[in-house]
């Protein structure tokens, strides 16, 4: 998997105002939702006319590639793609949207998708166009608001614990399970040469906020309440920055670096030996090694440690949705039933590395042979989405910027806590 653009079209899009041309979600749940939206279903009659679909570069580059066999079962079907850099994404999205000249069919992305999931902005999922219990279940959950789905998920990542096998290995220490073994796991790591056992990014942005609201939820804590209100001074998120900050007072991790594009050079020279981060990062280490069969050799990959109350996860990745005023939302859907079959996922694998959000393409041989991508289909198995709020980049910025304070002790857990509340309070969560 040689490609950054999971990560990096998050970054590339987080400073954005979200929610400034559309209409914004009416939930912000984090509870688990049902599924089907009671439309129209879509027959399996060949599609005809034109389908114009919108996609971020990235994941989206192969489409050609991978519609090939669509196209041909549906000869009188004309599939126009236009890619858009990640940057400017959503922002042309909503523009076109607002003034009426929307795709049929655009992509999305589960983490800042909830401004979207509205009947004024997309259509319904049609009745039996896929089955809902096939997809990872919070990939699904998350486009779904007051129990209609608006999305279809494509593609799927979360975050798995990334360590070199070999220091862990020296040292005598085995990937940890709970929050209290993550201490001596990278104490181990250290005495076995790194310099610092843990690669933690200082970014200090809305990813490290993602980090923090994750071990929130390992706390056993909530983002927001049940009646969509936000719940961040707590004793869940204050162990979260006391637990983020351990590492940095313990000394496994350095508030100097590295940044995020460091974090392979640093692994593979031993400056750091572990990572809590993404799939992309295993495809990209024997470049980074500038040795074929490095990783193979010096990489292991577990599960997230547990906290208090579990070792969940955050599921992010791509999803499609048809726009409402679509000219041809019939030929959209049949290409999103195309897109989210397990053949196709497989296909979208070996042609960019997206690994699927369909949870049976991961028992094809060329998916299933990785034994690195094991701990992240395990951890995908145990995630949740973030808050369906249209604010939730701006709050989870907030969070980045705290725990700084907290690792670098310029502040005590409890009182960024409180500020993290009181901003989020000031912002609200974008509902009408």
């Amino acid at each position: 998997m040689p490609h950054l653009s999971r990560r990096t079209a998050l970054r590339l899009t987080a400073g954005m105002a979200l929610g400034a041309a559309l209409p914004l979600a009416g939930c912000g749940r984090e509870d688990d939702a049902a599924a089907t939206s009671g439309a129209k279903k879509v027959d399996t009659s060949p599609a005809t006319g034109t389908v114009n679909v919108w996609a971020a570069q990235g994941d989206a580059d192969v489409l050609g590639k991978v519609l090939t066999p669509f196209k041909a079962a549906n000869p009188d079907l004309a599939v126009q793609t236009t890619l858009i850099p990640n940057a400017e994404y959503y922002t042309k999205l909503q523009a076109a949207v607002a003034a009426g000249k929307g795709p049929d069919l655009a992509q999305f992305f589960p983490e800042s998708q909830a401004q979207f999931l509205d009947s004024s902005t997309l259509l319904p999922v049609p009745d039996d166009l896929v089955d809902p219990g096939s997809f990872f279940k919070s990939l699904w959950d998350v486009g779904v608001v007051n129990d209609v789905a608006y999305t279809v998920p494509w593609y799927a990542y979360t975050y798995a614990l990334v360590y070199r096998s070999d220091l862990a290995k020296k040292a005598g220490v085995e990937a940890p399970t709970t929050w209290a073994g993550m201490e001596p796991f990278l104490k181990g790591l250290q005495s076995a040469g790194a310099a610092h056992a843990l690669g933690a990014d200082i970014g200090w942005d809305i990813f490290n906020g993602q980090d923090v609201a994750m071990y929130a939820w390992q706390a056993g804590g909530s983002l927001v309440t049940s009646d969509s209100k936000w719940n961040l001074d707590t004793p869940q998120m204050i162990d979260a920055l006391d637990y983020n900050a351990s590492f940095f007072t313990a000394g496994t991790a350095d508030t100097g670096g590295p940044t995020f594009l460091d974090a392979q050079p640093y692994f593979v020279s031993g400056r750091t030996a572990s990572m809590i981060t993404g799939p992309w990062v295993i495809g990209q280490l024997d470049t980074a090694a500038k040795k074929s069969g490095w990783t193979a050799s010096h990489v292991a990959t577990a599960p997230l440690p547990a906290g208090a109350s579990s070792s969940v996860s955050f599921s992010a990745g791509g999803t499609w949705g048809v726009l409402a005023d679509s000219g041809n939302p019939d030929a959209a859907w049949k290409l999103v039933r195309h897109l989210a079959q397990p053949t196709t996922q497989v296909a979208q694998y070996k042609a960019y590395g997206s690994l699927p959000a369909v949870v049976s393409a991961w028992g094809d041989p060329v998916i299933k042979g990785q034994p690195l991508l094991d701990a992240f289909f395990t951890q995908l198995k145990n995630t949740r989405a973030f808050p369906q709020v249209g604010t939730w980049q701006q709050v989870a910025t907030r969070l980045g910027k705290e725990m700084e304070a907290v690792a670098k002790g310029k502040q005590t857990a409890a009182k960024a806590a409180a500020a993290i509340q009181a901003y989020a309070e000031s912002v609200g969560t974008g509902r009408k």
